[in-house]
């Protein structure tokens, strides 16, 4: 499996570090439910059978962070983006009118 690093070009998957889920959130600690909801963030993920955003790290190159759209059935990579620029549209979304 290659994966297209933004910053580096295309490069095999063993220069990564794969970390997860790119679409679980944190849960709010000081809410009534915070032990079942930290519980349910480590313990229960859901299984994917088809795409599924991924956070993935440049270990062995430019140490960036990726967001990786993979279909885990084929490990067909769709779109690659760096993490930062994810997060800050997840932000311009939730905080728009």
């Amino acid at each position: 499996m290659r994966i297209k690093c933004p910053y580096c070009g295309e490069r095999g998957n063993d220069e990564f570090s794969y970390l997860g889920d790119a679409s679980v959130k944190r849960p709010d600690p000081s809410a009534a439910d915070a032990s079942d909801a930290f519980y349910a963030f480590a313990y229960e993920r859901k299984n994917v059978a088809g795409p599924m955003q991924e956070l993935w790290y440049h270990a062995a190159g430019c140490h960036a962070w990726l967001v990786v759209t993979r279909d885990t059935r084929t490990h067909e990579i769709s779109d690659v983006k760096p993490a930062q620029d994810v997060a800050l549209e997840q932000q311009k979304t939730a905080s728009a009118p």
